[in-house]
């Protein structure tokens, strides 16, 4: 599975919101998420989990380079009692690096997963992921990117080249 990404600092949600709402009649849904990273030699493994107890396993590769990039991924889809195990099994094997709480308001705007989140310690964020199909290159996936970053005003003085966790475990270095 592969998707193009860029995150973004965000000032005002509500107005990020406002521009959403006007590229898209789709509804707005609000996920509750606590990702717990795991260390592994190269790419990112978290588990994620949802309000529910339910959650997915996920592996992926990206850059950290500002803009649109490419992110490899794979995804397993888990029940309460997997989830918990597997948090045990991945805590005592890999070792964990630290946890990600964030609220998540998803949209989508054609093939785009648009999310505003509000993380725990960091603040406002916004996120892309344009979606790409087999027959799509990683080219048109960036045009979309840039086209929806232009739209909702987003600069490259915001942009972010790293994961969430990887601000978190930074601040706390410092």
């Amino acid at each position: 599975m592969r998707n193009i990404e860029i995150k973004a600092n965000i000032d005002s949600p509500e107005h990020k919101i406002s521009k959403i709402k006007q590229l898209t009649d789709d509804e707005c849904t609000i996920i509750e998420q606590h990702d717990t990273f795991f260390k592994v030699p190269e790419g990112r493994l978290k588990l994620r989990k949802f309000k529910d107890g339910s959650g997915e396993l996920l592996y992926y590769m990206r850059t950290d380079t500002m803009g649109p990039k490419l992110c490899n991924y794979e995804k397993a889809v888990l029940d309460s009692q997997a989830c918990a195990s597997i948090a045990k099994i991945l805590t005592a094997s890999n070792g964990c690096i630290g946890t990600v709480k964030k609220t998540r308001k998803l949209y989508m705007i054609d093939q785009t997963r648009v999310h505003v989140d509000n993380v725990e310690g960091l603040g406002d964020f916004l996120e892309l992921e344009v979606v790409l199909t087999d027959e799509q290159d990683t080219e048109t996936g960036e045009k979309i990117a840039q086209d929806l970053m232009t739209k909702l005003e987003i600069k490259d003085q915001d942009l972010i080249a790293c994961a969430y966790i990887d601000l978190i475990t930074s601040k706390s270095v410092v």
